[in-house]
């Protein structure tokens, strides 16, 4: 069995597709691509697709990431291609690679995020990030089905910087790179790259750290995409490509057909 990670968006209105909708959307490009996929065993096989970490509804996102496994060899460039025809437009499959190496999820150790601020402007939210990395420990509180959990926000976060201010136009952009984010009207746009740890802490929890610590209170709901999540440079600060390894781990060449293919579990 041939396993094929993949790379895929969600960008402009798709953001706001859940977790469910797009694994819907997947299957049917799986189907109308006639992927050839591998299925589990048992009374009610299921064809082999895993998911890892994947964003909330309603953040955009560059860097979300699945696998699947195939019953029978295919190209891991002409599959992305074919797969990626078949899905809505913002849903992208935008790389893949063949699995050669293992424990990817464990290599998902932080995401980048980009955090635009209406209403704020760059020295309020440069003030309030200076006051929020100062704290050695910032508590705070989401509701959960189980009640209202308090954690540290602070200590999750490896890296929070403002970037240059945007002005915003009213539209999506559809550039390389931050692909949700508008331009035009000024604004504070925040850099922020949070490690992944139990419990996870997600953007909209650092937002409310710089509301504990500043008194930062946007006007109106913050737009969040996830720029990238990998291995984290603890001294840089930035987030690497999960994929890399597997890319480093690929023959040199064409592979004979007979010749058999490393492959691994995630």
């Amino acid at each position: 069995m041939q396993r094929i990670r993949l790379r895929y968006t969600k960008r402009g209105r798709l953001r706001f597709t859940s977790h469910r909708d797009f694994q819907r959307a997947f299957e049917r490009a799986l189907r109308r691509s006639a992927v050839p996929m591998a299925y589990s065993a048992g009374f009610t096989p299921h064809p082999k697709v895993s998911y890892a970490n994947a964003a909330p509804t309603g953040v955009a996102s560059e860097a979300e990431y699945l696998e699947i496994g195939l019953a029978a060899h295919r190209d891991p460039e002409e599959l992305r291609a074919q797969l990626d025809e078949s899905l809505p437009k913002g849903l992208d499959i935008i790389d893949a690679v063949e699995v050669r190496t293992p424990n990817f999820v464990e290599r998902l150790e932080a995401s980048e995020w980009q955090v635009r601020l209406d209403g704020v402007t760059g020295p309020e939210a440069s003030r309030a990030a200076a006051a929020f990395l100062a704290e050695e420990r910032v508590e705070v509180e989401r509701r959960t089905k189980n009640g209202v959990r308090v954690f540290d926000a602070r200590g999750a976060v490896a890296a929070l910087e403002i970037l240059s201010p945007q002005v915003d136009g009213g539209a999506d952009t559809e550039g390389e790179g931050a692909r949700d984010v508008r331009t035009g009207r000024a604004c504070a746009i925040l850099r922020l790259v949070v490690r992944h740890a139990t419990p996870a802490v997600r953007p909209d929890d650092v937002l409310s750290g710089l509301r504990a610590t500043a008194d930062l209170a946007p006007p109106v709901p913050a737009e969040v995409t996830r720029l990238a999540q990998g291995p984290l440079d603890e001294e840089t600060g930035t987030v690497t490509d999960p994929l890399a390894l597997d890319r480093a781990a690929a023959p040199v060449g064409p592979v004979a057909a007979d010749e058999p293919r490393a492959t691994a579990s995630a």
